[in-house]
Protein backbone atom coordinates (compact mmCIF):
# COMPACT_ATOMS: atom_id res chain seq x y z
CA UNK A 1 0.00 0.00 0.00
CA UNK A 2 1.36 3.40 -0.90
CA UNK A 3 2.37 6.02 1.65
CA UNK A 4 -0.45 8.31 0.44
CA UNK A 5 -3.12 5.62 0.93
CA UNK A 6 -1.76 4.75 4.38
CA UNK A 7 -1.79 8.41 5.38
CA UNK A 8 -5.35 8.87 4.08
CA UNK A 9 -6.52 5.77 6.00
CA UNK A 10 -4.94 7.07 9.22
CA UNK A 11 -6.56 10.50 8.81
CA UNK A 12 -10.01 9.01 8.06
CA UNK A 13 -9.77 6.64 11.05
CA UNK A 14 -8.80 9.51 13.36
CA UNK A 15 -11.60 11.77 12.14
CA UNK A 16 -14.40 9.20 12.09
CA UNK A 17 -13.15 6.96 14.96
CA UNK A 18 -15.30 4.10 13.65
CA UNK A 19 -12.67 1.45 14.27
CA UNK A 20 -12.20 2.74 17.83
CA UNK A 21 -15.98 2.49 18.37
CA UNK A 22 -16.06 -1.02 16.88
CA UNK A 23 -13.13 -2.22 18.98
CA UNK A 24 -14.61 -0.88 22.23
CA UNK A 25 -17.94 -2.64 21.56
CA UNK A 26 -16.20 -5.95 20.71
CA UNK A 27 -13.96 -5.68 23.77
CA UNK A 28 -17.01 -5.30 26.02
CA UNK A 29 -19.13 -8.01 24.35
CA UNK A 30 -16.26 -10.52 24.07
CA UNK A 31 -16.10 -10.99 27.85
CA UNK A 32 -19.13 -13.31 27.83
CA UNK A 33 -17.53 -15.90 25.52
CA UNK A 34 -15.35 -18.73 26.83
CA UNK A 35 -14.65 -22.15 25.31
CA UNK A 36 -16.36 -21.19 22.05
CA UNK A 37 -15.53 -21.74 18.40
CA UNK A 38 -15.16 -18.31 16.79
CA UNK A 39 -14.71 -17.39 13.12
CA UNK A 40 -13.48 -13.94 12.18
CA UNK A 41 -14.28 -12.96 8.58
CA UNK A 42 -11.89 -10.29 7.28
CA UNK A 43 -9.03 -10.53 9.76
CA UNK A 44 -6.92 -8.36 7.48
CA UNK A 45 -3.35 -8.46 6.33
CA UNK A 46 -0.22 -8.45 8.42
CA UNK A 47 1.34 -5.04 9.17
CA UNK A 48 4.81 -5.34 10.70
CA UNK A 49 4.02 -8.88 11.85
CA UNK A 50 0.68 -7.92 13.47
CA UNK A 51 -2.85 -8.44 12.18
CA UNK A 52 -3.92 -5.08 13.61
CA UNK A 53 -7.57 -5.28 12.49
CA UNK A 54 -8.18 -8.67 14.12
CA UNK A 55 -10.33 -8.86 17.25
CA UNK A 56 -8.60 -11.99 18.55
CA UNK A 57 -6.83 -10.01 21.27
CA UNK A 58 -10.16 -9.23 22.97
CA UNK A 59 -11.34 -12.83 23.35
CA UNK A 60 -10.47 -15.25 26.12
CA UNK A 61 -7.68 -17.71 25.31
CA UNK A 62 -10.03 -20.65 25.97
CA UNK A 63 -11.83 -19.90 22.70
CA UNK A 64 -10.83 -21.49 19.42
CA UNK A 65 -10.38 -18.33 17.36
CA UNK A 66 -10.06 -18.80 13.59
CA UNK A 67 -8.85 -15.83 11.55
CA UNK A 68 -9.76 -15.60 7.87
CA UNK A 69 -9.71 -13.27 4.88
CA UNK A 70 -10.03 -13.36 1.10
CA UNK A 71 -6.54 -11.91 0.87
CA UNK A 72 -4.66 -14.22 3.14
CA UNK A 73 -1.25 -15.54 3.92
CA UNK A 74 -0.25 -19.00 5.16
CA UNK A 75 -1.16 -18.12 8.77
CA UNK A 76 -4.91 -17.63 8.28
CA UNK A 77 -7.75 -19.41 6.53
CA UNK A 78 -9.06 -18.33 3.14
CA UNK A 79 -12.81 -17.73 3.46
CA UNK A 80 -15.12 -16.14 0.91
CA UNK A 81 -18.21 -15.14 2.89
CA UNK A 82 -20.46 -15.86 -0.13
CA UNK A 83 -19.15 -19.41 -0.55
CA UNK A 84 -18.74 -20.69 3.01
CA UNK A 85 -20.04 -24.23 3.26
CA UNK A 86 -19.95 -24.68 7.02
CA UNK A 87 -23.12 -25.92 8.67
CA UNK A 88 -23.89 -25.05 12.30
CA UNK A 89 -20.16 -24.98 13.05
CA UNK A 90 -19.45 -21.74 14.94
CA UNK A 91 -20.67 -20.29 18.22
CA UNK A 92 -19.63 -16.78 17.20
CA UNK A 93 -18.88 -15.12 13.86
CA UNK A 94 -17.34 -11.68 13.51
CA UNK A 95 -17.90 -10.00 10.15
CA UNK A 96 -16.52 -6.51 10.70
CA UNK A 97 -16.30 -3.98 7.89
CA UNK A 98 -16.76 -6.69 5.27
CA UNK A 99 -20.38 -6.67 4.04
CA UNK A 100 -20.02 -3.35 2.17
CA UNK A 101 -17.34 -5.05 0.03
CA UNK A 102 -19.52 -8.05 -0.89
CA UNK A 103 -21.55 -7.56 -4.03
CA UNK A 104 -23.79 -10.58 -3.30
CA UNK A 105 -24.57 -9.51 0.27
CA UNK A 106 -27.77 -11.62 0.45
CA UNK A 107 -25.76 -14.74 -0.29
CA UNK A 108 -23.23 -13.69 2.36
CA UNK A 109 -25.96 -13.23 4.98
CA UNK A 110 -27.33 -16.70 4.23
CA UNK A 111 -23.82 -18.22 4.53
CA UNK A 112 -23.26 -16.45 7.85
CA UNK A 113 -26.54 -17.88 9.15
CA UNK A 114 -25.80 -21.39 7.90
CA UNK A 115 -22.34 -21.34 9.49
CA UNK A 116 -23.56 -20.35 12.95
CA UNK A 117 -24.88 -22.90 15.40
CA UNK A 118 -28.50 -22.34 16.49
CA UNK A 119 -28.38 -19.63 19.15
CA UNK A 120 -24.94 -18.57 17.90
CA UNK A 121 -23.93 -14.91 17.91
CA UNK A 122 -23.11 -12.71 14.94
CA UNK A 123 -21.16 -9.47 15.30
CA UNK A 124 -21.26 -7.35 12.17
CA UNK A 125 -20.20 -3.79 11.44
CA UNK A 126 -20.78 -1.66 8.37
CA UNK A 127 -19.93 1.95 7.59
CA UNK A 128 -22.64 4.39 6.58
CA UNK A 129 -21.48 8.03 6.31
CA UNK A 130 -17.94 6.99 5.61
CA UNK A 131 -15.57 7.56 2.68
CA UNK A 132 -15.36 4.95 -0.03
CA UNK A 133 -12.41 2.63 0.52
CA UNK A 134 -10.75 -0.43 -0.99
CA UNK A 135 -12.04 0.60 -4.39
CA UNK A 136 -13.30 -0.78 -6.69
CA UNK A 137 -14.77 -3.20 -4.12
CA UNK A 138 -16.83 -0.83 -1.98
CA UNK A 139 -20.39 -1.53 -3.14
CA UNK A 140 -22.93 -0.72 -0.42
CA UNK A 141 -23.99 1.40 2.55
CA UNK A 142 -26.61 -0.13 4.87
CA UNK A 143 -28.81 1.83 7.26
CA UNK A 144 -29.78 0.46 10.67
CA UNK A 145 -33.30 -0.20 9.42
CA UNK A 146 -32.06 -2.07 6.35
CA UNK A 147 -29.87 -4.27 8.57
CA UNK A 148 -32.88 -5.20 10.72
CA UNK A 149 -34.82 -6.22 7.60
CA UNK A 150 -31.91 -8.11 6.02
CA UNK A 151 -31.25 -10.20 9.14
CA UNK A 152 -34.79 -10.70 10.54
CA UNK A 153 -35.53 -14.01 8.80
CA UNK A 154 -32.67 -16.01 10.31
CA UNK A 155 -31.79 -13.96 13.40
CA UNK A 156 -33.44 -12.73 16.59
CA UNK A 157 -32.42 -10.46 19.45
CA UNK A 158 -31.07 -8.07 16.84
CA UNK A 159 -29.33 -5.12 18.47
CA UNK A 160 -28.02 -2.27 16.36
CA UNK A 161 -25.79 0.43 17.82
CA UNK A 162 -24.95 3.47 15.74
CA UNK A 163 -21.74 5.48 15.90
CA UNK A 164 -22.09 9.18 15.28
CA UNK A 165 -25.23 11.27 15.31
CA UNK A 166 -28.58 9.49 15.27
CA UNK A 167 -29.58 11.05 11.93
CA UNK A 168 -26.03 11.10 10.56
CA UNK A 169 -24.41 7.86 11.65
CA UNK A 170 -20.84 7.01 10.72
CA UNK A 171 -21.63 3.29 10.90
CA UNK A 172 -23.47 0.49 12.64
CA UNK A 173 -22.63 -2.41 14.93
CA UNK A 174 -25.09 -5.30 14.74
CA UNK A 175 -25.29 -8.10 17.29
CA UNK A 176 -27.76 -10.91 16.58
CA UNK A 177 -28.51 -14.48 17.63
CA UNK A 178 -29.26 -17.14 15.05
CA UNK A 179 -32.78 -18.42 15.53
CA UNK A 180 -32.89 -21.88 17.09
CA UNK A 181 -35.44 -23.02 14.54
CA UNK A 182 -35.54 -21.45 11.12
CA UNK A 183 -38.89 -21.50 9.37
CA UNK A 184 -38.79 -21.13 5.59
CA UNK A 185 -42.06 -20.68 3.72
Amino acid sequence: MSFTLNLARIIVNEIFRFRHFQNSVVKKKSLEFKDKKILEIGSGQLFDGVRKYSMKKYFDKTNEFIQSDVECDEKILYVDVTRMDYENKFDVILCLNVLEHVFEYGKAIKCLSNSLKPGGTLFLTVPFSYPLHLLPHDFWRFSGESLKLLFKDDFEEIEIIHHGLNRWPIGYFLTAKKKSRLIHG
